[in-house]
């Protein structure tokens, strides 16, 4: 099958008969060192540039098409000496079939790379910061970039550049192994920009954006204009500038397209806020932003139609939106309702006190007390998944339920 599709785009391509005369010579090539690239024209020696086509679906798992595709910017090569060498070196680093295609995909040329003087520096680069082969993988898997640059011209300025805003290198690691873009921004035309604009123009001091790029170092990295644009959105919102909340509200505007931003206003207009409940509710809690519009559907609802809240009152402590509603919120009113019905709890402390106590003094309050006389307790929190045996209760970590 796959052969047959191969045929079908060379043939499409009108590349058919220089693909068969391709396919002896590179029998040729393994046999006898002979160049399996090239063949004489009139005396001279002239490279077939389709032969990499074959090899891509043969050596790399790539479908005909992708292979002829990518096959254009590789048709200087005359042999598949270099192609071998990077496979087995990217093998040998721990990179599967999967992780060879896309930095491939990301850009052929890497087949053409000398390993010893172009990748094996960038890995070893690597290793003396402390990643093991996994993190590598990760690193080069989510910023390729890192195979195009000179590692003293340009990744330790870079590193140590990004030492100074984050604070340290386990950070600047962490982001590299989860995040793409951030470490190749420009300093020049984005980063200084960007830092002297927040600190002059917005009266941000730099110690105040730093704190917010140590969990979102992406936030520093974006166009100028894109933070210009930001900063308006925040001000419309009444945010001041001077609060300590005005950048983690840049931040939530920046993870938000706008078009899910207006989607939130629609969805709690249509529960019954103003928009100037939901611009103040951003002002006090502006992370509820990310929360997925199903998730948060789903929230408002419960604390409407079951906890008894109004709208309103959501809208004054829009804090109680960023918890787990399965592994707190539900969790922590079942158990009141099943003490309340027991006579066990009088209700004087507010459901919106208890959503913030921490899981062990939730437990010592609510539960432990009352475990032998209520087992329907354990019940709720089996059903919840945060029991763990009788004797061993815990209730889960807060997850990012409904965070997108």
């Amino acid at each position: 099958m796959a052969a047959a599709t191969l045929r079908s785009v060379l043939r499409r391509n009108r590349l058919l008969p220089l693909f068969e005369t391709c396919r002896l010579r590179d029998r040729l090539f393994f046999s006898s060192s002979v160049d399996a690239a090239a063949v004489t024209v009139g005396g001279t020696m002239s490279p077939d540039p389709h032969f990499m086509v074959e090899y891509l679906v043969n050596s790399c798992g790539f479908s005909p098409s992708e292979a002829a595709k990518f096959s254009k910017s590789l048709a200087h090569l005359r042999s598949t000496e270099k192609p071998d060498d990077v496979l087995n070196f990217m093998r040998s680093q721990g990179f599967d079939g999967a992780g060879i295609r896309k930095v491939i995909s990301a850009d052929p040329r890497y087949l053409c790379y000398n390993v010893e003087k172009n990748l094996a520096p960038k890995f070893q680069f690597l290793r003396d910061l402390g990643l093991s082969e996994s993190d590598i993988v990760d690193a080069i898997l989510k910023n390729n970039g890192i195979l195009h640059y000179n590692v003293h011209r340009y990744l330790v300025p870079k590193l140590e550049m990004w030492e100074s805003l984050l604070g340290s290198r386990e950070l600047v690691l962490k982001h590299l192994k989860k995040s793409r873009w951030f470490f190749f921004s420009s300093v020049e035309k984005t980063l200084q920009p960007n830092l002297k604009f927040l600190r002059d123009e917005c009266g941000i001091p730099e110690e105040r954006v730093s704190v917010v790029l140590r969990s979102d170092p992406k936030f520093i990295s974006q166009k100028p204009e894109s933070l210009r644009a930001l900063v308006a959105r925040a001000d419309e919102l009444g945010m001041p500038r001077q609060s300590r909340m005005f950048v983690r509200t840049l931040v939530a505007l920046h993870n938000v397209s706008k078009e899910r931003f207006e989607a939130k206003v629609e969805l709690m207009r249509s529960f019954g806020w103003s928009e100037s409940e939901f611009s103040s509710a951003v002002r006090k809690s502006p992370t509820f932003l990310g929360i997925s519009l199903d998730m948060f559907r789903r929230k408002v609802e419960f604390f409407i139609n079951v906890v008894g809240y109004t709208p309103s009152f959501i809208a004054s402590q829009p804090s109680i939106l960023l918890f787990s509603l399965q592994k707190r919120v539900i969790l922590r009113f079942r158990v009141t309702e099943m003490l309340k019905s027991k006579g066990l709890w009088t209700g004087q402390a507010k459901f919106t006190s208890i959503l913030f106590f921490s899981d062990t003094k939730f437990m010592e309050k609510f539960v432990l007390p009352h475990k032998e006389n209520v087992p329907e307790l354990l019940d709720i929190l089996r059903f919840a998944g945060t029991c763990k045996g009788n004797d061993t209760l815990h209730l889960a970590s807060e997850d990012e339920e409904g965070l997108s």
